[in-house]
């Protein structure tokens, strides 16, 4: 990733904006703050920024609610930092598409080791490698298009469900355990975040499963991890 990308910090504390801008610049990335959601709404309609870093208790409007609008209209990705972030906070801000959730007060070093880890996903998910198709049963990947079938019938994902659905297909039939998903769709800091995996676990079969409640596509090796039970059909 560019080390010039663009972050837009949204947040109504001047003074944690003021720090996050500082740390991120001397990380060497352009930041700019917004205190408001309606703000920066209009600045990622008007210019999507590489990342954004969100506060999801804005004083001015629900922070979930505007990731999920963010969410409607575009993949930017979204870094929460809140001032709490206890399970269901987290859970809740990974169900309106945040790709991550860190917690105030924050070591700015692992505010910028994970800015630069969100936006390296970002960018794996934009220029994915060959080959260009992938056919798992129902399921039709076009790599380089970075488009999704079930069935014939597209299906919408972001870019770190796309990641974790690419990096399954490619491993079609084999248990790939929680700590190698996590470190190669989020990165090795991320290998002992399950709930980011249950979340998107969770994600990829509502949109991918007939009956997401008893999957057949996905399924869970207890204790272990996940396999895609799919048989590959070739291009």
């Amino acid at each position: 990733m560019n080390r010039q990308a663009s972050i837009l910090i949204v947040d109504d504390d001047p003074s944690i904006s003021r720090l996050v801008r500082s740390h991120l610049e001397r990380g060497g990335y352009h930041a700019r703050s917004v205190a408001t959601g309606q703000a920066a709404l209009d600045v990622i309609s008007d210019r999507v920024p590489d990342l954004v870093i969100l506060d999801p208790t804005l004083s001015s409007s629900d922070g979930y609610t505007v990731c999920a609008e963010i969410r409607s209209f575009s993949r930017v990705p979204v870094v929460m930092l809140a001032a709490k972030a206890d399970q269901e906070d987290k859970l809740r801000g990974f169900a309106v598409g945040a790709d991550d959730y860190l917690m105030k007060p924050f070591s700015p070093q692992e505010l910028v080791a994970r800015v630069g880890a969100v936006l390296r996903r970002s960018q794996q998910s934009a220029f994915p490698e060959e080959p260009s198709i992938l056919r798992c049963g129902t399921i039709s990947i076009d790599v380089a298009r970075r488009r999704v079938t079930v069935a014939g019938e597209p299906v919408r994902l972001s870019p770190t469900e796309f990641l974790l659905l690419h990096h399954l297909a490619r491993n079609t039939g084999k248990v790939l355990s929680h700590a190698q998903l996590l470190t190669e769709v989020w990165g090795p800091e991320y290998r002992d975040d399950r709930e980011y995996l249950w979340v998107y676990i969770r994600r990829l079969r509502r949109k991918l499963e007939s009956d997401p409640e008893h999957p057949t596509l996905i399924r869970s090796e207890p204790g272990f991890g996940y396999v895609l039970d799919a048989p590959p059909i070739a291009s």
